[in-house]
């Protein structure tokens, strides 16, 4: 792996913020945060980074590994996922009123398709705190078909721009599927928000991004000037407007892959001008520290504040959210300790020993590629 992967500024910190948006609008600010907006920047920052090491690694090597991809994602996901919802199921079973857990659900969750069950039947059903894992299951669909159009587009040989005009197409088929799932079969709003079909594209556009124009991999001649008083204010104004349009349409449909937009544009300053006030935040020790556990902050965060409301009802709010915060970080700091880095280990001896053979690549070799939390 270049040394250009193995560190990306700002990437923890965006991570972090996105983690600290679903948890405020969790903690009973949604109607003032966009929590929403924290779960679109999980998408793209996998799109991204999934594909920035895809394309790293063909770069190298020229070929990737289907196989080895796969089993890092496992050993990434797998480990503290299946470790919360275990424990959650495990606490419904012995404290919450019978019939709480429906085996259904919870088996949904097991199985990874719990959107499109929630989207058919709602939360009920599911372990307390554990309604949060249907974004993990839009990703875990990604993840099996993305490898597959990466290699096409390869195989194709077309250019970097041709792949990210690819990718942007389908970015546009979505938004045109969305638009006749809202103003023709009036469906959900759960349906197109928790979709994976639907919802895709917000990881596609990271994709997209880390194919072409990449601030990690390409040599970008950027208009510092331009950038500071143009693109990137443009850029954050269109996420402060997606917040404040509430319109069912656009919120349903057109907001996401305006976010999207605003997002590439986000992403390219937040890690070339890592340095400007508006970023250099986001590279401070607390928000690298909340971008490290980021996952299993997002895994038990929902649960913390649930089981803490249960308990504790009479402790004020913002008690509560503190209180639920400060848990939460201690929980995911003893996972990250005692999973994600043994699981982190076993992905380098992995990467270090298994044979590459000559139609396929490995993804990733270096700690950082670790480090990077995808």
């Amino acid at each position: 792996m270049s040394k250009s992967i193995r560190h990306i500024p700002s990437l923890d910190g965006l991570r972090a913020v996105s983690f600290l948006l679903v948890f405020v609008a969790h903690a009973g600010l949604e109607r003032f945060v966009p929590g929403g907006l924290g779960v679109t920047i999980f998408f793209f920052l996998s799109g991204f980074l999934i594909t920035t090491l895809l394309r790293g690694e063909y770069e190298q090597h020229g070929f990737i590994n289907l196989r080895h991809f796969w089993l890092r994602r496992i050993l990434r996901i797998l480990p503290p996922f299946y470790t919360v919802l275990i424990v959650s199921i495990g606490l419904s079973w012995l404290i919450d009123p019978p019939g709480t857990l429906y085996p259904p659900a919870v088996m949904s969750q097991l199985l990874q398709y719990t959107n499109y069950w929630v989207i058919d039947h709602g939360f009920p059903g599911q372990p307390r705190g554990t309604g949060v894992y249907w974004s993990l299951a839009v990703e875990e669909h990604f993840y099996l078909v993305f490898p597959w159009l990466y290699i096409a587009l390869q195989r194709a040989r077309l250019p970097q721009h041709s792949q990210a005009l690819c990718l942007w197409a389908l970015c546009a088929v979505v938004l045109l599927w969305r638009l006749y799932l809202v103003s023709h079969a009036h469906v959900s709003l759960n349906r197109t928000y928790m979709g994976s079909d639907t919802r895709v594209d917000s990881i596609l556009f990271g994709c997209a991004l880390a194919v072409w124009n990449n601030p990690v991999l390409d040599q970008l001649k950027l208009n510092e000037r331009r950038w500071k008083l143009l693109y990137t204010p443009l850029a954050f104004a269109v996420l402060i407007g997606c917040f404040f349009i509430r319109g069912y349409e656009f919120r349903e449909a057109v907001r996401y892959s305006l976010q999207g937009v605003a997002l590439t544009v986000l992403f390219v300053a937040a890690i070339r001008f890592y340095r400007w006030a508006a970023f250099a935040w986001l590279n401070t020790r607390p928000m690298n520290f909340i971008g490290l556990l980021s996952y299993s902050l997002y895994l038990l965060h929902l649960a913390v504040l649930m089981r803490i409301e249960d308990n504790l009802p009479g402790l004020a709010r913002p008690l509560q959210s503190v209180l639920g915060l400060t848990l939460a970080i201690a929980l995911a700091y003893l996972m990250y300790i005692g999973i994600e880095k043994p699981a982190a280990r076993l992905r380098r001896r992995l990467s270090e020993t298994s044979p590459a053979p000559r139609q396929s690549m490995s993804l990733g070799h270096s700690t950082n590629a670790e480090s990077s939390r995808t």
